[in-house]
């Protein structure tokens, strides 16, 4: 280059500079040439003298250093340091100019002139960030700011308002965070957004509060609480749009936890108040918004969930308290109110919050709580009426002649059903009554279908597990083992030519999955001796050992008559058939008389007899028609009482059901049920109280209390005065002691095996007692088919198949022999 080694004056080149400058800073336009000449100038100057040159752009990229990295105060001692401090004095004086034209604005005129400038100027000076913010930024950022926060409250108040003007200065303060180093001439310094927080958004926050905070006092006071809510969601989405629109990202957060902490925290007591009305009004879609915005307050939504929970369960006992009178007789009535108060709150929490955890768990305890404690139970005097109702309702849809016939149906109302069980506290007690009811709906062939009985013991066993469902499914396993019984027993008739049976179909149970007990003693009439002596001596050569315990009062027959002109067929019970056949042989026969011959017990045969006049089938004499009525009651009818046929009897149907279970008997098998929970729980408790100090050997009170309830919690919950009650019969036993010193503390005083078992009254180990004296050794009995002549060895543990019945023998308990007992063995 021509000029390359001609030392340049500063001057000279600086006069050259300023006339491009002024162009540049005057907005008019510039050829391309006239900008290349610009640079070929300050090029020129900066290689003029190359003693300076070579230690100053040693750390350069290209030929030229980059202005905006050089240090200004040590400017004069580098390569065009002069040069670049006129042009720092130049933009310093152009810009003092510039705020004198803007120093006595406000409002939307010192917006607008504030960013018109910074636009031009940071267009055309990228560089010179530092001396804005001396010379413009210091006089004029109140002002700035200010202007900036009215049209901001403006906004707020629904005014319409130029946003471009507060975006240009939110970008100003933003840009002005880019600092040069003054350390370092080859670093900028990161933008730190200090000016912007510091100058404008901690200013705006404050407003922010002032604003919202005058806002909430005021509106409440002339708007409904739904309403506010209305309007605080509308807020929250209007800060969004405005961060999003003209400011800066990094305020969003620190603005909406303001709006929140003003709107809705410190609101928190009037939202609660409102959240009880809308859960009265069930207004769903405003619970919805309510719980959306308290929500956003950390841990606000304990107290919303206490609400609810409390909500649900008011409505649920006022509800039940409705139905009161008829529900405590009317397991349908009540079950299906329980399950309709359940849906409609299930609705409730997942339209209104979600489905979120914690409100299920508020719905779970409430409906725990008025289930297990309503006006219900409390009439019955007993938290286990629900879990007795829950097995009525149950059995009244699996038996025959069940309006919900569908499958589907059916298997909905199953969902339904587990709904509430796994509400129920005591499942022990349902698990009593149903075990009860499904024994008489196999034995009376009342189950609606087998696959629907089987359904509903899968869901029970999912819920429960296999112990729970044990006896339940080997009930099913004896109706099947019946059925080749029968097949058998035909076989062995045709064999040994027994011609004089009647024809009948019988089901062996064994005693200790069923739930029946032996009926009393009476006589058995000539008709039918010849067949029970057949079957039974058919039975015992094929058992050796077994003992058959009939049970009459679950047994029925048919009997056709003659001495009509009409033959009718009657379905009647062993009993009404031991009564019905001795008219065979006298017409008339007196109370006592039929006592005498039959054996009955007077007060079932009351019953009896009671059933068969109301049907008039047989009649009474000294009773007169008018006594004929649903007043005559089986007291009325005295044991001189004269009884007869009635040889003139007529009915339109031609098979009638005499079969009718009596009322009393019923309520007499619901009694016993009842008093065997108390005892049955005691048993358990015991059991699970060995169990535990077995694995621990010693252990405190507090803990061991704590531990049997929660191992029981799942089957019901037992009672702490009656684990204390449980615990003083194991010390008395001798199976627990206190320590002398630490009455608080028990230990195992035996060591106690899976052997350990106590004898009842018939060197049987049982459940009863589960715990033995160290002389006697278990029985050698079969545990499956008790035949004492068995060579399988089913002691605990040992997974052995029975050769008789080829049922498999349960390793975790062993079942007592006795037939009568029913108990089970508890694995220790």
């Amino acid at each position: 280059m021509a000029h390359a080694n001609r030392h340049v004056k500063l001057d000279e080149v600086w006069d050259k500079l300023l006339d491009g400058i002024n162009h540049v800073y005057q907005f008019q336009s510039m050829k391309k040439q006239a900008y290349m000449l610009l640079y070929t100038h300050v090029y020129n100057y900066c290689i003029s003298n190359p003693n300076q040159l070579k230690g100053s752009i040693v750390s350069s990229k290209g030929p030229i250093a980059d202005l905006n990295k050089i240090n200004p105060q040590h400017g004069a001692n580098i390569v065009g340091g002069e040069l670049y401090n006129k042009l720092k004095n130049y933009l310093k004086n152009y810009l003092e100019d510039v705020c004198q034209c803007g120093i006595d604005l406000q409002g939307e005129n010192v917006l607008r002139f504030y960013t018109t400038r910074w636009e031009k100027y940071q267009f055309s000076s990228k560089m010179a960030m530092e001396t804005w913010q001396k010379v413009v930024f210091q006089p004029l950022y109140k002002q700035v700011t200010h202007a900036c926060l009215e049209l901001i409250k403006a906004e707020r108040n629904n005014e319409i308002i130029n946003t471009h003007l507060i975006s240009g200065v939110i970008q100003s303060y933003v840009a002005l965070g880019f600092t040069e180093d003054t350390t370092n001439s080859n670093q900028m310094i990161s933008p730190t957004l200090t000016i912007y927080k510091d100058f404008f958004e901690l200013q705006f926050l404050q407003d922010t509060e002032q604003f919202y905070r005058l806002e909430a006092a005021t509106f409440l006071v002339h708007n409904s609480v739904t309403a506010y809510l209305r309007k605080v969601a509308q807020r929250l989405d209007e800060e969004i749009h405005r961060v999003q629109s003209y400011l800066h990202s990094s305020t969003l957060p620190a603005l909406i936890k303001k709006v929140e902490e003003v709107l809705i925290r410190d609101q928190l007591e009037t939202i609660y108040t409102e959240a009880k009305t809308l859960l009265h009004d069930e207004r769903n879609h405003d619970l919805a918004l309510l719980f959306k915005l308290v929500s956003r307050i950390p841990n606000a939504t304990n107290e919303l969930k206490r609400i609810v929970e409390n909500h649900i369960y008011e409505m649920g006992f006022q509800i039940i308290e409705r139905i009161n009178t008829s529900a405590i007789n009317d397991p349908k009535l009540y079950i299906e109110t329980i399950i309709d108060i359940h849906k409609k709150f299930l609705a409730l929490v997942q339209d209104a919050f979600g489905g979120e955890q914690g409100f299920t768990a508020a719905l779970d305890k409430a409906c725990g709580k008025f289930i297990n404690n309503n006006l219900v139970t409390q009439t019955a005097g007993s938290t286990t009426k629900s879990p007795e109702l829950l097995a009525r309702y149950c059995d009244a849809l699996l038996r025959k002649g069940s309006k919900a016939v569908e499958e589907t149906d059916l298997e909905e109302k199953f969902n339904q059903i587990m709904i509430v069980f796994n509400y129920v506290e005591d499942k022990d007690v349902y698990q009593k009554f149903y075990s009860k009811m499904l024994a008489k709906r196999l034995v009376g062939q009342l189950s609606a279908s087998d696959d629907y009985e089987e359904s509903m013991i899968s869901k029970l066993k999912q819920a429960c597990g296999f112990e729970y469902t044990s006896k339940l499914q080997r009930m099913f396993q004896d109706i099947g083992v019946s059925k080749s019984l029968i097949t058998e027993y035909e076989k062995y008739c045709e064999i040994h030519h027994i011609d004089n049976k009647v024809d009948f179909s019988i089901m062996v149970l064994s005693s200790n999955s069923w739930p029946f007990s032996a009926s009393p003693t009476f006589a058995l009439p000539i008709e039918l001796k010849s067949t029970f002596d057949s079957f039974t001596e058919f039975y015992t050569h094929r058992h050796n050992g077994r003992k058959l315990t009939w049970l009459h009062q679950h047994s029925k027959g048919e009997l056709q008559t003659y001495f009509t002109s009409q033959k009718y067929i009657l379905q009647v019970s062993t009993y009404q058939m031991v009564v019905l056949l001795l008219f065979n042989r006298v017409l008339t026969w007196t109370v006592e008389q039929l006592q005498d011959e039959t054996q009955i017990k007077l007060e079932l045969l009351l019953q009896i007899l009671l059933g068969l006049i109301k049907t008039k089938l047989l009649i009474c004499s000294d009773i007169n028609e008018d006594e004929f009525d649903d007043d005559l009651k089986e007291n009325d009818i005295k044991t001189n009482y004269s009884i007869r046929l009635a040889t003139d009897f007529k009915s339109k149907k031609l098979r009638i059901n005499l079969n009718v279970p009596l009322k009393s008997v019923e309520q007499k098998d619901i009694e016993g049920v009842h008093r065997t929970i108390d005892e049955d729980r005691k048993m358990v408790i015991q059991a699970a109280i060995v169990r535990i100090m077995k694995a621990r050997q010693s252990l405190k009170h507090a803990l061991l209390m704590q531990e049997v309830i929660q191992q029981l919690s799942s089957r019901f919950r037992p009672k702490i005065p009656v684990i204390k009650k449980c615990i003083d019969i194991l010390i008395e036993k001798e199976y627990l002691e206190r320590q002398s010193n630490e009455k608080d503390f028990y230990y195992c005083k035996n060591t106690i095996s899976a052997d350990n078992y106590a004898v009842n009254n018939k060197n049987h180990y049982c459940l009863n007692f589960f715990l033995k004296p160290p002389s006697i050794e278990l029985t050698k009995q079969c545990q499956v088919c008790f035949d004492e002549k068995s060579e399988e060895d089913f002691r605990p543990n040992y997974n052995r198949q029975c050769s008789h019945t080829k049922r498999q023998m349960c390793t975790d308990y062993v079942r007592c022999p006795e037939l009568n007992c029913g108990m089970d063995f508890i694995e220790l």
